[in-house]
């Protein structure tokens, strides 16, 4: 099993490709509703779907993760291309160094690197489903 994709909502298209492309995304699909982006390490992919509704103050919670293992170089590569970061790179207590950027939909997006630390926590547990 593996996880396909996360699909943002997006209040204006345009702008919201422009954003993630400036991120450094490379986009794959581009409809007036719906675009695709694969992420230039691993081909991993998420997607933006315009919606007409979305509240100005998008604060549905979703929070999006981009991993790079040169963080602190991506950041400065971005902020040279317009990107605004909410928080610059800062280690967490939870072992990630990461910053803080929001698209122009208000999605929250996390910029981090984990290393080992992201799959094998020094608090991992491993717990798998047993049908009683």
């Amino acid at each position: 099993m593996n996880l396909n994709q996360v699909t943002l909502p997006v209040r204006e298209m345009e702008i919201s490709t422009d954003f993630y492309r400036r991120l450094g995304f490379l986009q794959i699909v581009d409809t007036p509703h719906y675009a695709r982006f694969a992420c230039p390490d691993d081909g991993a992919t998420f997607s933006l779907s315009l919606e007409a509704e979305l509240p100005e103050n998008n604060t549905h919670g979703a929070i999006i993760y981009f991993e790079h293992q040169q963080l602190d170089d991506w950041v400065k590569e971005i902020q040279l291309r317009g990107i605004e970061l909410a928080q610059l790179p800062t280690e967490q207590s939870y072992l990630w160094r990461e910053a803080i950027v929001f698209d122009p939909s208000g999605n929250k997006i996390k910029l981090y690197w984990a290393g080992e630390n992201r799959l094998n926590p020094p608090w991992r547990v491993e717990k798998k489903y047993h049908r009683k």
